[in-house]
C-alpha cells in the first residue's frame, strides 16, 4: 500500500521535473503558444503542495498512521487538477482546460480550510 510520504516525495519529484522541464525544453513550445506563465504558475503551486503534503504526511506518521487522510487527499487532487490543467494546456494550448483549473484550486482551499479546523492528521 502506497504510504502518503511516498505520495507527497513522488509530487515533490515531479514538481521539480516538470518544473525543470518547461524552462529548459519546453519553453520556446509554451512562449509560442503564450502559455509558459500558466505553466509558471503550475509549478509554483504543485511545488509549494507538494511541500504541504510532506508535512501533512510527517504529522500524519507522528501520529503513528501512514495512510493519507481526507485533507491529505484535498490536496493532493487540488494539484492534479490545478496544475495537471495547466500543464496540460501549456502543452497543448487548449485553453477549455482552463474551466476546470478552478476545481482544484478549489480542492486546495478546501484542504487548507479542514486544515484550519481540524489540525494535522486529526
Amino acid at each position: 500500500m502506497i504510504t502518503a510520504l511516498r505520495i507527497a516525495a513522488i509530487y515533490g519529484f515531479l514538481a521539480v521535473a516538470l518544473g525543470a522541464f518547461g524552462a529548459h525544453k519546453l519553453k520556446p513550445i509554451l512562449e509560442a503558444k503564450q502559455q509558459l506563465a500558466n505553466w509558471q504558475t503550475a509549478t509554483i503551486y504543485h511545488l509549494v503542495h507538494a511541500v504541504v503534503l510532506l508535512v501533512l504526511a510527517h504529522a500524519l506518521s507522528s501520529g503513528g498512521r501512514t495512510q493519507p487522510d481526507l485533507t491529505f487527499w484535498l490536496f493532493t487532487i487540488g494539484i492534479t487538477i490545478f496544475s495537471g490543467s495547466l500543464y496540460v494546456m501549456g502543452v497543448t494550448g487548449i485553453t477549455k482546460l482552463g474551466m476546470i483549473t478552478p476545481l482544484g484550486g478549489l480542492c486546495l482551499l478546501a484542504g487548507w480550510a479542514l486544515l484550519a479546523i481540524r489540525g494535522f492528521g486529526q
